[in-house]
């Protein structure tokens, strides 16, 4: 299968690449519209789109217009990096697999609490990954299973992690551009997964207490073992 990974920044996207470069074949770069660089390895290309859900999803959507004019299209679409995991579910260094990429801030305030865009009439605020594919992958990496939250201002305050799982008390991680990706994907019709290496605890804003490195040296682990997957038939 040929497979597009999607992450935030090169750093990301380095440890992504470090993990598919198993089989020694060198990358080759190639440079798309809009000043983005496509590092192409077998059986997946990787992508730095830029932080947020905005970046992400215009990234996105540049690689995959730049397939669908060839005949390399896509079998399937990853947003993957660093994110923060809600405790204890996610320690730091785990990894998530999501079963529901959910944009987690995108509607309104109200006197009665927030409500999602959704049930404001004007979208969506959930992409489901394919449960088969995402089960396996998740099973394949000893990951946590569950729903990966997009937002747009990471959390930082007790009061604002306790807000979040009380509206979505199965998430297991939080990051910035999954639903981004996801929305991408959607628009040519492609499966969408997301991985995210645990950096973080959701909570309190604590940079002492972040472990950037070994969350992408998880990353890194993750791609490796993913990497026989991706050179299958699709």
């Amino acid at each position: 299968m040929r497979v597009l990974v999607v992450t935030a920044v090169p750093a990301e996207a380095d440890a992504v690449s470090a993990g598919l470069g198993g089989s020694g074949a060198a990358a080759t770069e190639r440079a798309l519209p809009g000043g983005y660089v496509l590092s192409a390895r077998p059986g997946a290309d990787v992508l730095a789109a830029g932080v947020g859900p905005a970046a992400a999803a215009a990234g996105t959507a540049t690689a995959l217009a730049v397939a669908s004019a060839s005949t390399a299209s896509y079998d399937l679409v990853i947003s993957t990096g660093i994110g923060g995991g809600f405790q204890p579910l996610a320690p730091l260094g785990s990894l998530v697999v999501a079963d529901a990429i959910v944009a987690a801030d995108l509607g309104a305030e109200t006197p009665g609490g927030f409500l999602p865009v959704d049930e404001l009439g004007f979208g969506r605020t959930v992409h489901l990954p394919p449960p088969g594919p995402a089960t396996r992958i998740a099973h394949l990496l000893d990951a946590v299973h569950a729903p990966v939250l997009t937002v747009s201002t990471v959390t930082g305050s007790a009061a604002r992690t306790d807000e979040l799982t009380a509206r979505h008390p199965r998430a297991a991680a939080e990051a910035m551009e999954g639903f981004g990706v996801a929305e991408a994907a959607a628009a040519y019709a492609l499966p969408v997964i997301e991985i995210r290496a645990i950096s973080n605890a959701v909570g309190p804003r604590d940079r002492s207490a972040w472990r950037i490195g070994p969350a992408l040296d998880a990353l890194r682990y993750a791609f490796q073992q993913l990497s026989p997957v991706f050179e299958e038939s699709p």
